[in-house]
């Protein structure tokens, strides 16, 4: 697979009809979504979260927390 440098999606990103550009940016969105969400899950089965979970339970259990 040959791979376009940062530059080049740049300029072939700029380049995209109007209708093309809302197309891929629809797609985009969603690819860092997804990659967003991969990760969490990942640094979540990698214990990296637990802290974080422990805390936030703790707060909730001593009602340190409010609705937003």
């Amino acid at each position: 697979m040959d791979c376009m440098s940062v530059e080049e999606l740049e300029k072939a990103v700029a380049n995209l009809p109007r209708e093309q550009l809302a197309t891929f940016c629809e797609w985009f969105e969603a690819f860092v979504a997804d990659e967003w969400d991969r990760q969490m899950e990942e640094d979540a089965k990698s214990g990296k979260l637990d802290k974080l979970f422990a805390e936030s339970e703790a707060d909730f259990r001593a009602g340190r927390v409010r609705d937003l």
